[in-house]
């Protein structure tokens, strides 16, 4: 541990507990929830390849939420799991940029790949003569286009800034992964304008504004579906958003918790991030999947057109 406060060659993860009765359970537990956050988000992938009923803009983005969920949840979790086994909890201060630099690119993406999804449903909804037009192909691709590189690049004058921090503490970082904030933390360096950077960025370009715009798209929605008369159709309309709903209010609602939470309680902290980045990227396909017909329904065509196959080939 550096305790004349230079630059650091490594840092090392304390993890999210020091009791070592906790450990087996705590690696079982991530190890359990990485399991089913791959299965489910590559079954998603898997099932709107195959289908072609699935081949609609809702899915599309879809794709790309477990592309970033399983990305999300492979770049934090590693290191656990890692841990564990081998028992080597020193990470290069390279590889602990570049951990930070992919957590934060995905963690704002996600955000903006919501309100694009929130977008989707408005269209859907609000415009559905001209749904095919405004949610053509191309657009798709462009704002999955744009999600990817604004958050990629959004995020750069942040990291360039983090990584000539020159003087720290200490390069004992009290988390289970890279994140910018612990980082920070242990700087003896300014970080003034690093930080009004990060919140500038961070809180209202990628949480406040994605938040706002998905709000407005709601209150438009909410609207067009109210003026619809019966209750069937009324009914039909709120489900076909449902699973928008509920994985952007499990996003904000956590993202709040943990962002707002004093800074004393830092144990409660790293069970926030820790639901973050485990359990929402396991959720998400579950909610689409379980709450969701059309998921179900490619399910079971896809289920026996493998079965009809297998016996084809058995038999």
């Amino acid at each position: 541990m550096y305790e004349n406060k230079t630059a650091v060659d490594y840092f090392i993860l304390k993890g999210i507990s020091d009791v070592s009765k906790l450990q087996v359970p705590i690696f079982l537990l991530v190890l359990f929830m990485y399991l089913i956050t791959l299965g489910s988000n590559l079954t998603i992938l898997l099932l709107v390849c195959l289908d072609s009923q699935l081949h609609t803009p809702m899915y599309f983005f879809l794709c790309n939420l477990s592309i970033l969920d399983i990305s999300s949840a492979t770049v934090t979790l590693h290191k656990i799991l890692i841990t564990f086994v081998t028992g080597y909890k020193i990470v290069s201060f390279n590889e602990c940029m570049v951990q930070v630099y992919i957590f934060s690119w995905l963690s704002g993406n996600e955000l903006i790949l919501l309100t694009a999804m929130s977008y989707d449903r408005y269209a859907a909804i609000c415009k559905p003569l001209h749904y095919s037009t405004i949610m053509s192909g191309s657009v798709c691709a462009f704002l999955a286009t744009f999600c990817w590189s604004f958050s990629f690049l959004q995020i750069l004058p942040a990291m360039i800034m983090l990584t000539e921090l020159s003087c720290y503490s200490s390069n004992i970082i009290n988390h289970f992964f890279c994140d910018i904030v612990p980082i920070i933390s242990l700087s003896c360096s300014d970080t003034s304008t690093l930080e009004l950077l990060i919140f500038t960025q961070g809180v209202l370009l990628c949480a406040f504004t994605p938040f706002l715009l998905t709000f407005v798209s709601y209150v438009f929605i909410i609207a067009t579906i109210m003026k619809i008369k019966s209750s069937t159709g009324r009914s039909r309309a709120f489900y076909t958003c449902s699973s928008h709903i509920t994985v952007v209010t499990l996003h904000y609602t956590i993202l709040g918790c943990q962002y707002f939470t004093p800074s004393g309680t830092l144990k409660f902290g790293k069970m926030l991030s820790l639901v973050n980045t485990a359990l929402v990227p396991m959720l998400n396909p579950l909610v689409y999947s379980l709450k969701n017909k059309a998921v179900k329904s490619a399910l079971q065509r896809q289920r026996k057109y493998f079965m009809t196959l297998y016996r084809s080939i058995t038999y």
